[in-house]
């Protein structure tokens, strides 16, 4: 088998695992669809507005651990068939938060991918997913919305990239520009000062 035809394959297997979006079928299983409820977002948020904090707990870890198996893959077969196993890890990060924005097995209408994000970035580059998250963090706190914490991670991961890991710089730049435009609806309501504080209580 070429080198190109396995790289294509990771590839298309992250693709695939960004396609298991836990938002929608927890819902499922709660007879719910998730996409009609709430925010209408495939998500760990609205599952956390919509069904509570065990829930959205599920989500999370799901999403995260979707984007980290994806780039783990990337990086091994890399490893076998590129001088710098890096680059496939990054373009399988790419793919996994892609599938899980624009998953076929769901009408191409999945989340925001800021979880499954998080897990590709941190795993294909530590430094760089450990200041994402803290600058998450600290804009969720202090604002009390995880749009704001999203947004700021997102604008971060742009420079970030490119400082910490300037050869995968420009995949890194590509997610956060998909992520910020992904919130184009929270940022006009963060505008407008309509958008909703978090709640951990299940309505």
């Amino acid at each position: 088998m070429g080198n190109t035809l396995l790289a294509v394959i990771c590839v298309v297997i992250a693709y695939a695992l960004g396609n298991i979006n836990p938002a929608i079928l927890i819902g499922r299983l709660h007879g719910v669809d998730i996409k009609k409820e709430g925010s209408g977002n495939a998500g760990t948020t609205n599952v956390l507005r919509v069904l509570g904090k065990k829930a959205a707990a599920e989500t999370l870890l799901v999403d995260i651990g979707k984007g980290v198996v994806a780039v783990l893959i990337g990086k091994v077969v890399g490893g076998m068939i590129m001088t710098d196993p890096g680059l496939l890890g990054a373009w399988c990060a790419v793919a996994v938060f892609c599938g899980h924005i624009w998953p076929a097995a769901f009408g191409f209408k999945g989340g925001k991918g800021i979880a499954t994000g998080f897990g590709s970035i941190v795993t294909a580059c530590p430094p760089v997913g450990g200041i994402i998250l803290l600058v998450a963090v600290l804009g969720m706190i202090l604002t009390q919305r995880v749009s704001v914490g999203s947004v700021a991670a997102a604008l971060t991961l742009i420079v970030a990239g490119f400082y910490f890991a300037p050869s995968y710089g420009i995949y890194f730049a590509i997610m956060g520009l998909i992520a910020i435009w992904k919130h184009r609806a929270n940022i006009g309501r963060l505008i407008r000062g309509e958008e909703p504080k978090i709640s951990f209580k299940k309505k």
